[in-house]
């Protein structure tokens, strides 16, 4: 079923310019084209293969850790999308959450008239205590906690709901948990705890619903899901699964075609997908050469194959990880450094041409 008639939604528009961006980018990794795409352009979420993930976080500051949040300026989110527009294809982005640093970008878009779509991250916290399988978790959740988290994702649904709707405009789609599936996650919530979360909202809003997680826990466990959301959303990370770049690409071919085989017919984005530039896990594994060279391959293949893609991810953000190790993987995913500037693979992208942001 195709991806733009599978629920009640805003109609697929391919705009002019979206496909001048995903030419420009074509053009600048050597794209090639294919007869025999893996998925109808259909199932191109808001008709383009170019997206990104944005969190805006800079040193100093974090999401709500459990003592609040230290979130960007309004003034900081405007710098961060002009130099997304000015330097990059990429005017689909992902978020994470539904928190104030969401909606101030939810409102930065709208108020400046940005060519921007979202795609709106609920997120969920644990409702099962995965100790014993995650590695990082030190000691078991008080059963007290996790009946408290439930109720906090309750109300993180409502708020998804509230702003998918308020800005419907920007909100080309909701995302209801990231890798919350998966048993190696400190946050891990039941299928049918999801599936009911996905129809709470699935009934209240028009755009399209998914749910983001790693490709294994879709390929292996994800055949009841998949028919309830509207496309199912993977993550590949090669890196992490110890190949080095030859082998990138070819990895990240595979990720996609087990989900496929385990889910025909099924809508498939790639919700995330990435390599870091310095990783103390990964050595000389990771690199901004071989970042280029990652991105640039995979972004050629998904656009010949009509797959959405989710670059991981649009800055580097420092808070993440292990504080005592300023070179772990967590804080240099990023095209841009936490300084806001670019890295090697922006040279991808020197054909962007993009007109001045007036805003």
């Amino acid at each position: 079923m195709q991806l733009i008639f599978k629920r009640l939604f805003v109609p697929l528009i391919l705009c002019f310019a979206t496909v001048l961006n995903a030419l420009e980018v074509n053009k600048a990794i050597n794209f090639k084209s294919m007869t025999d795409p893996l998925q109808s352009s259909d199932f191109l979420l808001e008709g383009t293969p170019l997206a990104v993930c944005y969190s805006g976080f800079r040193t100093g500051q974090h999401p709500d850790r459990g003592a609040g949040a230290v979130n960007p300026s309004k003034d900081e989110i405007l710098e961060d999308l002009q130099i997304l527009y000015r330097q990059t294809p990429f005017r689909l982005l992902r978020m994470y959450d539904c928190g104030e640093n969401t909606e101030m970008v939810l409102e930065v878009i709208r108020d400046h008239e940005l060519d921007f779509k979202v795609m709106l991250g609920v997120w969920l916290r644990a409702e099962i205590c995965t100790f014993g399988t995650c590695e990082w978790l030190t000691e078991p959740y008080p059963v007290e906690l996790l009946e408290e988290n439930a109720i906090r994702n309750s109300r993180e649904i409502k708020r998804g709901i509230s702003l998918a709707n308020e800005f419907s405009a920007i909100v080309a789609a909701v995302n209801v948990g990231n890798e919350s599936l998966v048993d190696w996650n400190e946050h891990r919530v039941s299928v049918d705890s999801v599936m009911s979360y996905v129809r709470r909202v699935q009934q209240s809003i028009e755009q399209p619903v998914t749910v983001a997680d790693n490709y294994k826990w879709w390929a292996d466990h994800g055949r009841d899901l998949a028919g309830l959301v509207d496309f199912v959303s993977i993550h590949l990370y090669p890196i992490w699964e110890g190949r080095d770049i030859d082998e990138g690409l070819s990895f990240s071919i595979e990720n996609v075609k087990e989900v496929m085989n385990a889910l025909p017919g099924s809508p498939i984005v790639i919700a995330e997908a990435g390599w870091a530039t310095t990783a103390s896990e990964f050595g000389p594994r990771s690199s901004e050469e071989k970042q280029k060279r990652y991105i640039g391959e995979l972004l050629s293949w998904s656009a010949e194959n009509n797959i959405t893609t989710f670059v991981f991810e649009a800055f580097d953000e420092d808070w993440k990880g292990d504080p005592n190790d300023p070179m772990g993987a967590e804080k240099h995913w990023g095209l841009f450094t936490v300084e806001r500037e670019p890295k090697q693979v922006i040279h991808l992208f020197k054909n962007h041409n993009s007109p001045e942001d007036e805003h």
